[in-house]
């Protein structure tokens, strides 16, 4: 199983970088480039546990599908989403929120596997830092959401 650790410093409340963090709106918006939708389950606003998403998505020149649902959820400190189908056996997300003196610490664990001998090749030549590089766009958008006013796009009720 492939380990991501990645660890985010967000100058916000903790409770506005969690909830950013649970937006189906702003995983969208983060993942524009790659056309991802939410095709069925929450389609939008915050997803909770218990409640899952199915996410369509263009990786690697095809279309993928991945559904996964929220598993565990202590707010404002973590919550986890898991894989139910698609090509990412065995996913696992970790996000956990940690409050520091200026802001918030946010800090992800990313588990996954890829089925067969092609697919561990193909992680250790390339999906790895792909989908570190896609952890990181996603937190960098939370982070200038979070930062700034446009959080209230969001999560204003």
């Amino acid at each position: 199983m492939t380990t991501i650790h990645l660890t985010t410093f967000i100058a916000a409340p903790v409770e506005r970088v969690f909830d950013l963090s649970r937006s189906i709106d702003l995983h969208k918006r983060s993942m524009h480039k790659r056309k991802e939708q939410a095709v069925n389950g929450v389609t939008f606003g915050l997803i909770s546990e218990g409640e899952s998403v199915t996410w369509k998505a263009k990786h690697f020149f095809a279309m993928r599908v991945l559904k996964v649902e929220v598993t565990q959820m202590k707010r404002p400190v973590s919550f986890t989403d898991e894989s139910v189908s698609g090509d990412l056996r065995n996913m696992k997300h970790e996000h956990h929120f940690k409050i520091i003196e200026n802001g918030t610490l946010m800090i992800d664990i990313f588990r996954y596997e890829l089925g067969g001998i092609f697919g561990k090749l193909i992680n250790r030549f390339y999906l790895h830092k792909y989908m570190q590089h896609l952890l990181e766009e996603r937190n960098e958008m939370i982070r200038e959401y979070a930062e700034s006013d446009k959080w209230k796009f969001f999560l204003q009720k």
